[in-house]
């Protein structure tokens, strides 16, 4: 529906509201969108005069303080920040303004937008700059859950080539947003939460990579002094991208306050001819009071889609630690058997089933079945896998090769490189350039005959080496843009010539899982160290924008491979499942007592798995900061599980009152331990209520809380709540 622009005499600002969320937008007739107001509902409020009640008074120009400020802020209104468009014709045209835009309104399922999500509502905005020949189209979508995306498109109308050198929307928030919190970390130890305060200046975060990388930000959120997950009013933005990406926050001495993002394109990356285009990645916003809240919008945007997985989330078991490179046909039919026998419904043969792959210094890039290690074919293991009822999986890395490969013998000109040749080695590989049209139908058919002969439901793609020196072609143009495509075409390329065929996302555990992979794969894992500990954190800060089902969870031996750290199988088990549960252990040498407490995990997790895989994603913030306690709420309400995990030792003993959030405050619950065994063994210092369970109301629990039991370092109780009418 087209609109006229808001600064027509007596027309109103733009008021769109989904999922608790009110989007109110000012029109004008020479800009894109302005956000007047991006958070809490205003219900029917009368907006005749919010325009008007916001503007800037006069200070000494409109360069000291601008009247208003567009998605795509630009120095030409007088913006002194960060330009939302930069780039130019070989230095022209490099200062963008817009004389004439004409706005429309859609909402889903209308004739101008017939594919939109249900529910949602959106804004496109065409800007024309007529002498700078180009034309930019804002687009801002408000989503059923409230969440919001936000993109921009550029068209080169001219002759001359136009080269973007960057696109980076904004959405604003208050001054009440005064803090900062965002992730980093490393390998082995993702999302690692870091505050600051949100003074004056900038704080960026960029990723040149290639992936968003294992010390990714994941999200930028800003909200009220000390917000947590619970309380406190908060923003937040998320670049739906796989590639070389910017997040960052500014505050502007005029006293704007914007969360942006966008993709960091390298030079002569992105140049288009007459009638191209250029489409940014989605900046995708959410809000809540507490961070749990704003993380709500991001799994039901998720849920909500047609692609999401819905079926139910098949128990692994993944072979890499048990066996490395070692494979044998025989014994990885012994372990299926092993892995049936205690419910496992899925076995991924990882890194080392392809001609040559002893160790990681060769064969990436020579997708065919060792016949040396399978002389029958790996059709002997997939074959045996179905037959026992599971799924069959299988490792690939189709990004990479090694240069000790038939493949880059061949083809020397698929690797990606500059003028000094390949780059530096990472994990002894390099860069295959997926954007050579020749590079990219090889490896599509190869794996994709693989997956075809061999029947595989399920492929976990790995990318263990970052884009850096990723030139394409005999003139090493950069060719990170190209590459993400890529990647992103042929995953969706293989998901269509076989249906039902899952992807798992892993960048040598969790370097990429940002909602741009995340459109396409079903799974992500989340970090190559399976630590429980460790897990406890990088599930719960991933878990602000994925959902549990998504997130690759596994039971590892009981030394762990990354850190050395030994926790008991309970603890271990007892983090696993609080994601989409696998096994990553030799189940050939372990003892039977121990398989038969793994089956019992695997039985418990099964049962509760439906509420765990639908909830509502909870976590306390507890006054004893030894302890962590994380939750799912069935949508109904009605029932409810809890993980209480001591992750230290405790300064104070007993260790204090915990409180069990997102319940019906006005329903009844029977809250009680629940424990895998049947007969759960009974713990020293349990508190008297984890012996028969008590009744109490959701707004009790909420805010009087329950006594902790004493619980040991790196040990947890699993707390079942149930409406007490069921």
């Amino acid at each position: 529906m087209p609109i006229e622009p808001s600064s027509q005499v007596g027309r109103s600002p733009l008021h769109l509201r989904r999922g608790g969320t009110s989007l109110v937008l000012d029109l004008p007739a020479d800009s894109p969108p302005c956000v007047l107001h991006w958070g809490p509902d205003l219900g029917d409020a009368m907006l005749e005069d919010l325009g008007t009640a916001l503007e800037m008074p006069y200070v000494d120009s409109v360069i000291s303080a601008p009247p208003k400020l567009p998605v795509l802020p630009l120095h030409s209104a007088g913006w002194l920040g960060r330009a939302g468009i930069r780039g130019s014709r070989g230095g022209r045209d490099w200062s963008v303004a817009f004389a004439r835009v004409v706005h429309r309104v859609d909402d889903a399922g209308s004739p101008e937008w017939p594919d939109g999500p249900p529910g949602a509502a959106r804004v496109v905005s065409e800007c024309f700059d007529e002498p700078g020949q180009l034309c930019v189209t804002a687009e801002i979508e408000i989503h059923e859950s409230g969440l919001v995306r936000v993109r921009a498109r550029i068209r080169n109308d001219g002759d001359a080539g136009y080269e973007v050198a960057g696109v980076e929307p904004a959405l604003p928030v208050p001054g009440e947003a005064s803090e900062l919190v965002d992730m980093t970390g490393r390998h082995t130890k993702e999302r690692v939460p870091q505050r600051r305060p949100f003074n004056q200046g900038q704080w960026v975060r960029e990723s040149w990579g290639g992936r968003p990388g294992h010390d990714s930000p994941t999200f930028l959120a800003a909200g009220c002094s000390g917000f947590g997950f619970q309380r406190g009013r908060v923003w937040a933005v998320h670049l739906a991208w796989s590639g070389n990406q910017v997040v960052s926050a500014e505050h502007s001495p005029t006293s704007f306050r914007l969360l942006r993002g966008g993709e960091l394109l390298l030079p002569g990356e992105m140049i288009l001819d007459h009638g191209d285009e250029y489409v940014s990645p989605w900046l995708v916003g959410s809000w809540g009071e507490g961070i749990d809240a704003l993380s709500h919008r991001f799994h039901d945007y998720l849920r909500g889609r047609p692609a999401h997985p819905r079926s139910t989330r098949p128990v692994v078991l993944n072979v890499w630690e048990a066996v490395y490179f070692d494979q044998d046909p025989a014994r990885l039919n012994h372990m299926a058997d092993l892995a049936a026998a205690i419910g496992v419904e899925r076995l991924v043969v990882d890194d080392g089933w392809f001609l040559g792959r002893r160790d990681d210094t060769s064969s990436l890039g020579d997708w065919i079945v060792d016949p040396s290690v399978y002389p029958n074919g790996l059709e002997e293991v997939a074959d045996h896998v179905r037959s026992l009822g599971m799924q069959f999986g299988l490792w690939f890395e189709p990004e990479m090769v090694n240069l000790d490969s038939d493949l880059a013998r061949a083809h020397p000109d698929w690797v990606m490189g500059t003028s000094h040749g390949p780059g530096v080695a990472s994990r002894q590989q390099h860069v295959l350039d997926l954007g050579n049209p020749d590079a990219y139908a090889h490896v599509l058919e190869q794996v994709s005959g693989i997956v075809g002969t061999l029947h595989v439901d399920y492929i976990k793609w790995d990318h263990n080496r970052a884009l850096v020196d990723a030139g394409s072609g005999p003139e090493h143009r950069p060719g990170v843009h190209a590459q993400v495509e890529a990647v992103y075409r042929m995953m969706t390329e293989l998901k269509a010539r076989h249906p039902g065929l899952e992807i798992e996302s892993c960048a040598g555990g969790g370097a990429r899982l940002d909602l741009g992979i995340m459109e396409i794969a079903d799974r992500t894992w989340v970090s190559d160290c399976i630590d429980a500990h460790e897990r406890h954190r990088m599930m719960r800060w991933t878990g602000v924008i994925l959902p549990p089902e998504m997130l690759g969870s596994h039971i590892g031996s009981g030394a762990d491979h990354s850190t050395g750290r030994v926790h008991d199988l309970d603890f271990r088990a007892g983090t696993a499942i609080w994601g989409d549960l696998g096994i990553e252990w030799d189940l050939t040498r372990i003892s039977d007592e121990q398989r038969d407490r793994v089956a019992q995990w695997v039985a418990f997790y099964k049962s509760v798995r439906p509420l765990l895989h639908s909830g509502r994603v909870v976590r306390a913030e507890l006054p004893n900061p030894a302890l962590q306690l994380d939750g799912v709420v069935a949508p109904d309400g009605s029932e409810a599980l809890y993980r209480l995990s001591a992750l230290d030792h405790t300064l104070t003993w007993p260790p204090g009152r915990v409180t069990l959030p997102g319940l019906d405050p006005d329903r009844t619950y029977r809250v009680t331990t629940v424990s895998p065994a049947a007969d759960g063994p009974a713990r020293p210092g349990a508190a008297p209520w984890t012996r028969e369970g008590v009744t109490l109301s959701g707004r009790v629990l909420a805010e009087v809380g329950l006594q902790a039991p004493e619980i040991k370092a790196d040990h947890l109780v699993i707390i079942s709540v149930v409406d007490a009418g069921r």
